[in-house]
């Protein structure tokens, strides 16, 4: 019997219930832990594999039956890319999974910077009475996020509460919901020039590599914010560094980091206007229910041969 169902390799327990559930959709599960994880006889008939990151170790092209991967993060940068293009994989994410509780963390974040949190919390440790005249509103700001995917929409939204200007930058310029305006990559320095918030949310490829790099930086306004819950390499941290210990920004809120751990002999550590979170914005306690229902209703489709959801387009990276 089990050897005419397919079979699928999942690499994160989602539960006894949900375990059943994936069963009855016609699938034999293989359950092996990402760590470490090599190449057996047990996945020669493997045709899906749901993961994060198991490619250190497991060759995918040994894995001759292989024909989708169902990631369960969003970016796509830990993929064997040039193996999963010669052996014509499918590959999709978990676009939006993680979107609400990121849009969370970036107003959270702007309104740390904008209302000088840090120094409160310094304070209240000091036992230090201390009022600051300097705080600022968020009200009638233009924050400009580049990229206008799931992550940026979400942030856009539960900012429009605040009186803000949304703007975004996209490939093309194209409209979308929640932003005011959205500018073509080719104007991503105008649309920084007039930005009083910058948030980095666009993928990271080969072509954003430093998206955000000393000229760039350098449009940016004197007093501006930055937030990074993208990928650190998306901005070029040594001349985020440069410029921050000029003076330049109101200060900066990342999540992500071109090294991570971030090393301790970085100078973002001991920066009192950078606020320095360690890749934990997507974290929620939905997480795993939304990341589920996303595995589950390709399962169903793949079962069925339908047109699969968040299918990646790996030439451009996301």
């Amino acid at each position: 019997m089990v050897n005419n169902l397919k079979k699928c390799l999942i690499t994160y327990n989602y539960g006894k219930d949900q375990v059943e559930k994936i069963k009855d959709l016609g699938y034999h599960i293989i359950f092996k832990k990402e760590e470490g994880l090599t190449y057996d006889k047990e996945l020669e008939e493997v045709e899906a594999l749901i993961c994060y990151n198991p490619f250190e170790t497991l060759d995918i092209k040994e894995m001759k039956n292989l024909k989708w991967i169902q990631l369960s993060s969003v970016g796509i940068d830990q993929l064997p890319k040039d193996k999963v293009i010669e052996e014509d994989i499918l590959v999709t994410n978990n676009r939006g999974g993680y979107s609400i509780p990121m849009g969370e963390w970036i107003v959270l974040n702007i309104l740390e910077l904008y209302k000088k949190r840090m120094d409160v919390f310094k304070n209240r440790m000091n036992k230090k009475w201390k009022m600051d005249t300097s705080i600022l509103e968020l009200y009638g700001k233009t924050v400009g996020f580049i990229g206008t995917g799931t992550i940026a929409q979400e942030g856009a939204k539960r900012l429009q509460g605040f009186g803000i200007k949304a703007i975004g930058m996209n490939t093309d310029g194209r409209d979308v919901q929640y932003f005011d305006k959205c500018y073509k990559k080719e104007e991503i320095n105008k649309m920084l020039s007039i930005s009083d918030v910058v948030v980095v949310t666009i993928p990271y490829t080969k072509d954003t590599h430093h998206l955000l790099n000393k000229e760039r930086l350098q449009v940016i306004k004197d007093n501006a914010v930055i937030i990074n819950v993208a990928r650190g390499s998306i901005i070029d941290e040594k001349s985020l560094i440069e410029e921050l210990n000029k003076g330049r920004f109101m200060g900066a809120a990342l999540d992500v980091f071109e090294t991570e751990p971030l090393p301790k002999d970085s100078e973002l550590w001991d920066m009192n206007n950078v606020i320095i979170t360690c890749h934990n914005s997507w974290m929620s306690e939905e997480r795993n229910n939304r990341r589920f229902d996303t595995v589950y209703e390709n399962l169903k489709r793949y079962s069925k041969g339908e047109d699969l959801l968040n299918i990646v387009d790996i030439e451009r990276g996301y």
